[in-house]
């Protein structure tokens, strides 16, 4: 399904999701009340609040860092170069074969392994949760994981006719500016050195990023139908000697139906626009405490 939420502290985690996409928040929002929210937004559009915020935030990274311990911190330093160092690596061979050939077909082919690898190591950070050096629920972790891992195993991978739909491009690019920002931000966060655009990107691209993954996703799951419901592939017919039944092809369907509340409910996308806000509001601060255009670009 790609990324429904995003993850909350660094190392945690994911398209459409949602890929942005999808895309496990960094700088959390509160659970205030409306009034509450609306009194802090208020605050920062004139930058009243945007130095304490700001300082706020690096103290509560700082906490963060001290209560996990510098193997874990270490650990999670090194995943995050690695993973930002992968999905760049993907993003290098799909504009390189796009310029070679001019079309997305065989696109999915040639940059595979690649994909595979780096989406299924991702699976440690259901691992980063369990073992607690990374605040963020299992559960949603293992949504965000476990639904990309779907997409690419059980449906991009196995449902080969597909590969060349020009949907599984759009779920693609989604996911790969995603997790490139998303694994740099969390990388130069554990570094206490993070430039303001990796900052700004974090909270913008999404809103685009993430419509576009999940409509990769569901088209590609839509083009697949056809094929699953024709060869009955993954489907368990009765009778059997475990009296069970199972169709793939209703349970795509299923699937597809299930982004509906996903998108819907999804928090993190339907405050995305008060994080623009945010972001801009730490920016108007930044340039009033008399930083240049160059701090975009440095702490």
């Amino acid at each position: 399904m790609g990324r429904l939420t995003e993850a909350a502290a660094a190392g945690g985690g994911a398209s459409a999701a949602r890929s942005a996409g999808p895309p496990p928040t960094p700088l959390p929002l509160s659970a205030t009340s409306p009034g509450t929210a609306a009194t802090m937004a208020s605050s920062e559009e004139d930058g009243s609040n945007g130095g304490a915020s700001e300082a706020g935030e690096e103290r509560e990274a700082a906490g963060k860092r001290r209560r996990r311990g510098w193997v874990a911190t270490a650990w999670l330093t090194f995943y995050n170069i690695a993973m930002t160092a992968g999905w760049l690596v993907l993003a290098i061979a799909m504009v390189r074969f796009y310029m070679e050939k001019g079309t997305h077909k065989g696109l999915y082919r040639s940059i595979q392994k690649t994909l595979k690898f780096f989406q299924t190591f991702a699976l440690l950070e259901i691992v980063h949760c369990l073992i607690g050096i990374v605040p963020t629920s299992v559960l949603v972790a293992g949504v965000q994981v476990s639904s990309r891992i779907f997409m690419v195993w059980l449906v991009t991978h196995s449902i080969k006719p597909i590969q060349n739909e020009e949907s599984v491009v759009l779920f693609l690019v989604a996911w790969t500016v995603t997790e490139i920002t998303r694994y740099s931000f969390y990388t130069f966060s554990l570094l206490d050195h993070l430039p303001y655009f990796i900052k700004w990107a974090r909270y913008t691209f999404f809103i685009i990023l993430y419509p576009v993954g999940v409509a990769g996703e569901l088209l590609t799951i839509y083009a697949a139908l056809p094929y699953v419901k024709k060869t009955g592939m993954f489907s368990i017919r009765l009778p059997n000697k475990y009296n069970v039944s199972f169709d793939y092809y209703y349970f795509l369907l299923i699937t597809m139906a299930s982004y509906i509340p996903c998108v819907l409910g999804d928090s993190t996308y339907a405050s995305s626009s008060f994080s623009v806000h945010q972001a801009g509001s730490h920016l108007r601060a930044s340039l009033a405490g008399g930083k240049s255009a160059r701090g975009m670009f440095s702490t």
